[in-house]
C-alpha cells in the first residue's frame, strides 16, 4: 500500500501539474520517504523548497519551510532547523493563522531546547501556550505544558517539571491522545531517572515505548531506547544496556540522526570507561563531541567534556583531565548560571499569572453567555405563555422575573467576590516575588563576590599562607550569613504562598534547644555563653521544624545583639496548659519605638549587630507567624543597654 502510495504520487509529478500542486506532492513524497529513504525525503524537500521560493503562495511557503525544518530536526541539525522555523513563523504571521503560530512558536522553542538554550526555549514555549489559550486549542496547550515541563526538568527544578507533564497527560487523556503519552511517559521516565528512582523509570519508560510502537510513533522510540539503556547501566546490566544503545543507534540511522548518534556514541563510552575499555571509550567519545560542536550541541558538548575528564583521571592523565574539566565548568556555568535560574523563576511567576488571568476572563465570558441563554430561554417561556394564557402568564412572568433577578443579583455578588479574592492572591503573589527578588539582587551577592576576590588573590599569589585563616573566617561568616538569609527567605515564601504544612507532634523543647546551642556555638564568632536551662521534661505538642527554626532564629538573634564574654540563656517554666520558653541575653537592649516595629510584616526592621553582623528583619516575622501558627503567642521585653527577653508559648503535650 505505502508503494502504491508512492507511485501514485510520482504520477502526478510526471503528470506535469501546476506549481502548487507540485510542491504539495513533493512534500507528500518527502514525508512518505522519512522513514522508508531519508536520503531521498530530504532531495524531495529541497526541491519543493525551490519551486515554493519562486512563486507567491504563502501557505504554500509555509509548508516547505515546516517540512524542511522538520528533516533537519530529525537528523540533529536544529540550528538549521530555527532558521526555516522562523520563516514559518514569519509567513503563518502574515496569514494570521493563530493556530499554525502557536505551533510555530512551539517549534521554535523546541529548537532552543535542543541547543541548550532553556531561557529562550521558556519563552516561545510560554508564547506557544498563551496563543493556545486564547484560541481554545487544547492540543497545542497540552503540546506546550509538555514542552514547559522538558524545560524545568533541565534546569532540575523537577516538582515544576512533573506538574507541567501531568497537566499535559490530563489533557492528552481527555483528548485520546495516544502519542502524547508516549512522549509525557518518556519523559516521567527520565525526571525518575535523574532522581535515581530507577525501578520507576524502568516502568515508566517500558510504557512510553508500548505505547510508541503500537502507534509506530518513530521520532520517539530511539531517544526511550537511550533513557532504558542508561536505566539498565546503573542497575549494573551492561549488556542489556549496550542492546538498547544499539537499537536507539540503528532507529537514528534511519534518519540520519547525528544528534541522536552522538549520544549513543557518549553512552557507549560511559560503559566502556566503567569497564576499563578506555580505547574504545575515547574513540566513542571523541566521535561524540566533534558532532556536538558541529551542531552546536551545548548539552551534548557539556557531557562529552565531563565524560572525557573522568576518562583521562581514571589513565592517570590528570593534565587532560583538568583541562576538559575546565572545558566542562566553563560551558556548564555559561548554561546554568543562577541568573539564568532567576530569570526563568521570574518568567514562571508571570505565565502562572497571566494564566490566572485567562481563567478570569475564561469565567466572565462563561458567566455572560449563561446569562444571554437565561435571557433566550426566558424569552421562550414568555412567548409559550402568551399562547396558553395571557393573564396567567403576566403573573408567572412578574414572579419569575423577580427571582431571576435576585438570582442574577446573589450570581454577580458571588463573582465579584471571587474577583476581589483572586485580585487579593495575585497582588500577595506579587509581593512575595517583589521581596523575593529584591533580597536576591542586594544581599546575596556579597559572599559570592567575596570568594571571587579571594580565589582572584590566591591565582595572583597575592594571598600568604599566614593571612589565609583570615580570609577563610571572615569568608566563612559571610557564608552562614547568608545561608540562615536563605533558609529564612525560602520559609517566608513558603509561609506567605500557603505551601508550608503545619504538623503538630510531642516535642522535646530540651533537646532542640541543646541541638541548636551545638550548631551555633560551632559557627559563631564571638566569645558568648549558651546556656541551656531547660528542663528535661519539657514536652511540648506543635510542628518540630517550625518550632526548631523559631528557637533558632532567636538565639542567633540573641548573639547577634550581645559583645564579646556575654550570656544567652534559654529556660522555659509550665504556666497553665503551656509551656512558656524564654531567649535571654545580656546584650545592647532596644528601646520602645524599636519594639513596636520588630514584628511588623509589612516593614520589617533591621539593624547590624555588635560585630557588624547583617540581618533582613525576616527572622523574627518568621517567629511570630511559626508561633502562631502552632496555637501560641509571641513577646519581647527590653531595657537599652542591659539586655532583652523574647517569650514565646507553645501548648503541652
Amino acid at each position: 500500500m505505502a508503494q502504491n502510495k508512492a507511485d501514485s504520487l510520482r504520477r502526478v509529478l510526471d503528470s506535469n501539474p501546476p506549481d502548487s500542486i507540485r510542491v504539495r506532492t513533493l512534500i507528500a513524497l518527502s514525508s512518505h520517504h522519512q522513514y522508508v529513504d531519508f536520503r531521498q525525503a530530504r532531495v524531495y524537500a529541497d526541491e519543493a523548497l525551490s519551486i515554493a521560493s519562486k512563486i507567491n503562495d504563502l501557505p504554500i511557503k509555509v509548508a516547505a519551510y515546516q517540512n524542511k525544518a522538520v528533516l533537519l530536526t530529525m537528523s540533529g541539525d536544529y540550528s538549521a532547523a530555527l532558521r526555516y522555523d522562523n520563516l514559518t513563523l514569519e509567513n503563518d504571521i502574515l496569514l494570521k493563522d493563530s493556530t499554525n503560530i502557536s505551533r510555530d512558536y512551539n517549534n521554535i522553542g523546541n529548537d532552543y531546547y535542543d541547543l541548550g538554550e532553556y531561557d529562550d526555549a521558556f519563552f516561545y514555549f510560554s508564547l506557544s501556550h498563551r496563543i493556545a489559550a486564547a484560541s481554545q486549542d487544547t492540543f497545542r496547550m497540552l503540546v506546550a505544558d509538555h514542552n514547559l515541563g522538558r524545560v524545568f526538568k533541565e534546569m532540575g527544578q523537577y516538582e515544576t517539571a512533573v506538574q507541567h507533564l501531568l497537566a499535559s497527560k490530563r489533557l492528552s487523556d481527555h483528548l485520546r491522545d495516544e502519542e502524547g503519552l508516549a512522549y509525557t511517559y518518556d519523559e516521567l521516565g527520565d525526571v525518575q531517572l535523574r532522581r535515581q528512582q530507577y525501578d520507576s523509570a524502568e516502568k515508566s519508560l517500558s510504557y512510553a515505548l508500548k505505547v510508541a510502537r503500537k502507534g509506530d510513533y518513530k521520532v520517539v522510540q530511539p531517544r526511550i531506547y537511550g533513557k532504558l539503556a542508561t536505566v539498565s547501566f546503573r542497575k549494573g546490566a551492561h549488556d542489556r544496556a549496550l542492546a538498547f544503545y544499539d537499537t536507539a543507534y540503528r532507529l537514528n540511522e534511519q534518519t540520519t540522526d547525528r544528534h541522536g548518534m552522538a549520544e549513543v556514541d557518549l553512552g557507549r563510552a560511559v560503559i566502556f570507561t566503567s569497564q576499563n575499555r578506555y580505547d574504545q571509550a575515547l574513540a566513542n567519545l571523541e566521535t561524540s563531541l566533534t558532532v556536538a560542536k558541529e551542531l552546536n550541541a551545548r548539552i551534548l558538548e557539556i557531557k562529552c567534556y565531563n565524560q572525557l575528564s573522568q576518562l583521562w583521571e581514571m589513565k592517570a592523565d590528570y593534565q587532560k583531565s583538568l583541562m576538559y574539566y575546565k572545558q566542562y565548568k566553563q560551558l556548564e556555568d555559561s548554561l546554568f548560571s543562577q541568573e539564568l535560574q532567576g530569570k526563568l523563576l521570574r518568567s514562571q511567576l508571570r505565565f502562572e499569572t497571566e494564566s490566572r488571568d485567562s481563567q478570569i476572563a475564561m469565567l466572565s465570558q462563561k458567566d455572560a453567555h449563561q446569562s444571554s441563554e437565561l435571557r433566550k430561554q426566558e424569552f421562550v417561556r414568555n412567548i409559550l405563555a402568551v399562547v396558553m394564557a395571557l393573564s396567567v402568564i403576566l403573573l408567572i412572568s412578574v414572579y419569575r422575573s423577580g427571582r431571576r433577578r435576585r438570582q442574577i443579583n446573589t450570581l454577580l455578588l458571588q463573582h465579584q467576590e471571587e474577583m476581589e479574592k483572586r485580585s487579593e492572591e495575585l497582588e500577595r503573589l506579587n509581593q512575595v516575588k517583589d521581596k523575593f527578588f529584591s533580597i536576591i539582587s542586594h544581599d546575596l551577592r556579597s559572599p559570592i563576590n567575596a570568594l571571587s576576590g579571594l580565589l582572584d588573590l590566591l591565582d595572583k599569589g597575592a594571598v600568604s599562607a599566614s593571612e589565609l585563616p583570615k580570609h577563610i573566617k571572615e569568608l566563612k561568616a559571610r557564608f552562614n550569613h547568608t545561608r540562615t538569609l536563605l533558609n529564612n527567605l525560602l520559609d517566608w515564601t513558603l509561609l506567605q504562598m500557603d505551601k508550608l504544612s503545619v504538623q503538630a507532634a510531642k516535642i522535646d523543647i530540651y533537646n532542640i534547644v541543646e541541638e541548636n546551642i551545638q550548631l551555633l556555638t560551632s559557627v559563631q564568632s564571638k566569645d558568648i555563653r549558651l546556656i541551656n536551662e531547660v528542663p528535661r521534661n519539657a514536652i511540648g505538642f506543635a510542628d518540630s521544624n517550625t518550632i526548631n527554626l523559631v528557637i533558632r532564629n532567636l538565639i542567633t538573634n540573641a548573639i547577634k545583639f550581645t559583645n564579646d564574654g556575654g550570656t544567652v540563656r534559654i529556660a522555659s517554666r509550665e504556666k497553665d496548659s503551656e509551656w512558656l520558653v524564654s531567649v535571654k541575653d545580656n546584650g545592647v537592649g532596644m528601646n520602645n519605638d524599636v519594639l513596636k516595629m520588630l514584628f511588623d510584616k509589612t516593614s520589617p526592621y533591621t539593624t547590624r549587630g555588635t560585630a557588624n553582623e547583617k540581618g533582613t528583619g525576616l527572622g523574627l516575622i518568621l517567629c511570630k507567624e511559626f508561633v502562631e501558627k502552632n496555637g501560641g503567642r509571641i513577646w519581647v521585653e527590653s531595657e537599652e543597654g542591659v539586655g532583652s527577653t523574647f517569650f514565646f508559648t507553645l501548648p503541652r503535650a
